[in-house]
């Protein structure tokens, strides 16, 4: 199948790039890393913003020249690693499952640093081209490093492709290349000779002009084309206009396209990301009709994107790629482009500022003076095989905002919290459906948060992709205030239900089957992958405080199943555990002084208990998480209703808020639930 070159990009890298390494690379490739250890100098410290601007910015405090310092403090820190103007864009690996895991990975390696870097470099060479970081000027290295591609005496060098060539990581970071090119053609371009031109062009055609894969890496190829071609060169236009259809054709409403097969943050920001772009830079001039196609699914994306954000601008963990990061707020910024009297650009600058605070500032962001791989600091089970420590800086799309003037309304309009202020109330909850792709938006007001329920359905045994399986896709759902956490310790759960299987292993839900959105309740079927025949259906209610669950299980085998809270991370001090009674149920909160989760246990538990875990969460060390658990009878449907709630610290809970269910009955096969003060539904 197409799609796994994603997942096995290395593996098939390590064939495209043989052609590349001479046994004299191979062999010094064996010492990059003792290389790259000499080369390390003190970390940068925490980024701090300086001066910040409570006038026009009264959240955050960022302007405009504080994006500037944040794209600079990024750079800086790449720039660490180069000497001089041969020194390649390659920084030290982390443990694990990144690349390169051997010799013939580095070539491929280094081009993601160079051509990702500059995404971060380009805005501020617009605005300075004679930009010198560690004695080293900005504009020549990028302009030598790019030549250094296309010269056979070069480690750098980049063979051109051959006819019929399939689809590869060069294709990725030359597409990103074209990106650049379009933004900053006065510095990195037309300086070049005609002939380092023409050559360029050679090259880089010969990847465009090409097979891709059926995803968001037709956008590559397009920027490839559509640079050339507004340069005067003879391009395939035809292959031009068939890959901006069939980008079109993944389209799906409500903003989101479809990245085959998945549904995340990326597949939204990136596609709505590179539709704009391509619109600006090339489609307005000559493909109006597709610039007009790409920028009407853009006004889609404006009424629902911004509600995926927490009060504070925090986005949710979600997906794949989660090491882009901030390269999620980039369709904010392009709406910069429009003036759009529809939208609250203070409100979009808000959200977009929050994001760059919440990684950009972390005390964890960088090691060695370049971001971590993970999502605060590092964090494993959130990185993929595909990824290098240089694929970080994917997330330097983030400052294409800088494109934008300093009198663009996204830079002059104060800061607001938009629909937080003005549409939300307190003691309800939002919810936003998108019905072609079934994905669900909640926003509580009563804590600020941000929660979504999206597509998964694909199975691990004998997988590629195996992260698409994994917690970066399985949970029930995912929450801006509460990162997910990993499934490492056995028997621990958070926000999924476990399953005891026939080999004695306890398996997380991963495949869901949309059903229906109904009166405020998302209903989905689940099935075992190893045992399709224990079957759950699930019903999730948002509430003002949290999640009210009511589940039916059934198995033709006795087994035990476990379901899970959202997870507290350990932060000043310890994580503490109260146990009550409410009405005669068992209810159990843990609280670690910033926030308060608390699980009820209204029907179908044997227990309900708190689990201390080390190394699973992406916010510290040790963490803590309610779970539940309970046997399975065979071939007897059980229901399980369950309160999943959550406050702030130091706000105290009333029983009503333990136990807002007034009433529970079976009505004719379903569930009828009386919640104090709502109307009366009923579980189908």
């Amino acid at each position: 199948m197409i799609s796994n070159i994603i997942y096995t990009r290395s593996v098939v890298l390590t064939v495209v790039l043989l052609g590349m390494c001479s046994i004299a690379q191979s062999q010094a490739g064996d010492t990059w890393e003792k290389a790259l250890q000499q080369k390390r100098v003190a970390n940068q410290p925490t980024f701090k913003i300086a001066n910040p601007d409570y006038k026009i910015s009264p959240h955050t405090g960022m302007t405009r020249e504080h994006w500037k310092q944040m794209a600079l403090y990024l750079l800086k820190g790449a720039f660490s690693y180069i000497g001089d103007i041969d020194d390649p864009m390659q920084f030290p690996k982390e443990p694990g499952k990144s690349y390169p895991r051997e010799a013939l990975q580095v070539p491929t390696e280094k081009l993601e640093g160079l051509s990702r870097t500059l995404f971060i470099a380009a805005p501020l060479l617009k605005e300075d081209s004679n930009l010198v970081l560690n004695n080293v000027r900005v504009a020549d290295y990028y302009r030598h490093q790019i030549l250094n591609l296309l010269n056979p005496k070069s480690e750098s060098y980049i063979k051109p492709q051959e006819k019929n060539g399939g689809p590869s990581q060069i294709l990725v970071e030359f597409g990103a290349l074209a990106v650049s090119l379009f933004y900053a053609p006065e510095v990195l371009f037309d300086p070049l000779t005609k002939e380092q031109k023409d050559l360029l062009a050679h090259t880089m055609l010969s990847y465009g002009d090409g097979k891709t894969v059926p995803s968001n890496w037709k956008f590559f190829n397009i920027f490839i084309l559509s640079f050339f071609k507004d340069k005067g060169y003879e391009v395939n236009e035809k292959l031009l206009v068939e890959y901006l259809d069939k980008s079109l054709e993944h389209y799906r409403g409500a903003g989101w396209y479809n990245d085959n097969p998945a549904y995340d943050y990326y597949s939204m920001w990136a596609f709505q990301m590179y539709g704009p772009l391509w619109a600006e830079y090339f489609g307005k001039k000559y493909y109006p009709e597709y610039a007009q196609k790409f920028l009407k699914n853009f006004d889609d994306l404006k009424k629902e994107y911004p509600y995926m954000f927490g009060r504070d601008g925090k986005m949710i963990v979600w997906g794949r790629s989660m090491t882009y990061r901030i390269g999620a707020i980039v369709p904010f910024a392009l709406m910069g482009l429009q003036n759009d009297p529809a939208v609250n650009y203070g409100w979009m600058r808000r959200i977009a500022s929050g994001v760059m605070k919440q990684f950009v500032t972390h005390p964890d962001f960088m090691k060695n003076n370049v971001p971590t791989l993970g999502v605060y600091g590092s964090f494993e089970p959130a990185v993929q095989p595909y990824s290098c420590r240089g694929s970080v800086y994917w997330m330097g799309k983030a400052f294409f905002a800088l494109m934008l003037p300093k009198d663009s309304p996204f830079w002059t309009a104060t800061e607001n919290d938009g629909a937080w202020e003005n549409e939300m109330k307190k003691g309800e909850v939002v919810n936003h459906f998108a019905d072609s792709s079934n994905i669900l938006i909640t926003d509580y007001p009563n804590i600020g948060a941000s929660e979504i329920r999206a597509w998964c359905k694909v199975k691990l045994i004998g997988a590629w992709e195996t992260f698409r399986a994994s917690e970066n896709y399985n949970r029930l759902s995912y929450n801006s205030v509460f990162p997910w956490q990993a499934d490492s310790v056995d028997g621990v759960v958070s926000m999924n239900y476990l399953v005891k299987n026939q080999k004695n292993e306890w398996e997380s839900l991963r495949l869901y089957d949309f059903k229906k959105f109904e009166q405020g309740i998302y209903y989905r079927n689940a099935v075992l992958e190893t045992n399709p025949d224990i079957k759950l259906n699930l019903a999730d209610i948002p509430l003002a405080n949290g999640i009210l669950r009511v589940d039916k299980i059934s198995s033709p085998v006795a087994t035990e199943i476990r379901l899970g809270h959202y997870a507290l991370p350990r932060l000043k001090k310890d994580i503490i555990t109260t146990r009550r009674k409410v009405k005669g149920k068992e209810v159990v909160i843990i609280d670690n002084g910033v926030y308060q989760l608390a699980m009820v246990n209204y029907q179908g538990w044997s227990r309900v208990y708190d689990v201390n875990t080390k190394r699973v969460h992406p916010e510290s060390e040790q963490s803590s998480v309610i779970n539940t658990a309970t046997s399975v009878i065979a071939g007897k449907e059980q229901t399980c209703i369950t309160l999943m709630l959550w406050k702030r610290s130091g706000q105290r809970w009333s029983d009503d808020e333990l136990l807002p269910l007034k009433k529970v009955e079976k009505v004719e096969g379903a569930i009828k639930i009386q919640l104090y003060k709502q109307p009366t539904q009923l579980i189908k």
